[in-house]
């Protein structure tokens, strides 16, 4: 069967994996030149990649964006939408993987990983007492964001004994796990994950006046989005002993520019990885091969960026 349509690769994707879920009927083109993106009608895009109104205008025939991932900041949705382009989005192949980078993370924090492997490197092990380790067991985990990667980390955090609390500002949590406001949680949370989107509302969630009444001691994991968080208010609130330990997966900009917070021995930090495991890879790729797919032959997709899409779609 001859294929019938064009869908472009904008970043670095196994083609391995998504050309059997494209379909015989699609030609995937991995490294596109000019003239495959004035014929492409999908295009597979990885979350560095900008589709911006330029680039839309180079792809006349286009008909479906496939974000690999949740964030959408570069692509140019209301654009996307004003041509009737749905731009999906993969929101549930990473969800795990990113729960359990939070938990790489406060474990690591937790138990004292890093100073701990300096005495052991460097013939200092009678100075360990001095190190004292903490426990997630009875422990409180205070989850900003309670959405599909928040409620992972809840079911996470029961494993390890640990009590659930969460807030969320766009959606209440059920009344089970459920705080008033984000003080009542920041005040409780030993452990504290952000997981909330990123608005002009919630930029700089956790600045100075947050972490002053964070619960001293806590330890704070940002696997969400960087600009979630004030580097300066929290590295203060290292050095005064309010937070003990500080995990970044996600930074504001990225690639991520230095700040001295990164050399506190408290903080670990890892490049926007914890979403990119290798199972979960091979899932968002899937999951994106069959947005795209659904959309060339007819059927709505799963997820889409634009929450007025199918609404439009069943007017039309």
């Amino acid at each position: 069967m001859a294929a019938e349509y064009v869908v472009v690769a904008l970043g670095p994707v196994d083609a391995d994996t998504v050309t059997p879920v494209l379909g015989e009927r699609v030609t995937f083109v991995t490294d596109p030149t000019p003239d495959d993106l004035a014929v492409a009608e999908g295009a597979i895009v990885r979350a560095d990649r900008h589709v911006d109104a330029d680039l839309l205008a180079r792809m006349p025939r286009l008909r479906v964006i496939a974000r690999t991932g949740v964030g959408v900041d570069l692509v140019d949705v209301t654009a996307a939408s004003a041509r009737g382009i749905p731009v999906v989005v993969t929101p549930n192949a990473g969800s795990r993987a990113v729960a359990e980078g939070v938990f790489a993370m406060a474990l690591h924090l937790t138990k004292r990983l890093n100073p701990l492997t300096e005495l052991v490197r460097e013939g200092r092990w009678a100075e360990r007492v001095g190190l004292p380790i903490g426990d997630l067991d009875g422990a409180t985990m205070g989850i900003v964001g309670y959405g599909r990667i928040g409620r992972r980390v809840g079911e996470l955090a029961a494993v390890f004994g640990m009590r659930t609390l969460a807030y969320d500002p766009f959606s209440p949590p059920p009344s089970d796990v459920a705080c008033a406001d984000l003080d009542e949680l920041v005040a409780a949370g030993d452990v504290l994950t952000l997981h909330t989107p990123l608005t002009e509302g919630t930029r700089h969630l956790v600045d100075e006046h947050l972490l002053a009444r964070v619960k001293p001691g806590a330890i704070l994991v940002n696997c969400g989005r960087g600009g979630l968080l004030d580097l300066d208010a929290t590295l203060a609130a290292l050095e005064t002993g309010r937070l003990s330990g500080v995990g970044l997966d996600v930074f504001d900009p990225e690639p991520a520019l230095y700040h001295p917070l990164f050399d506190h021995p408290n903080v670990v930090l890892t490049p926007h990885l914890m979403g990119m495991t290798r199972r979960a890879m091979t899932l968002t790729f899937v999951d994106a091969a069959r947005g795209v797919a659904d959309v060339l032959a007819g059927r709505p997709p799963a997820a889409v960026a634009d929450p007025d899409y199918h609404l439009r779609k069943a007017t039309a």
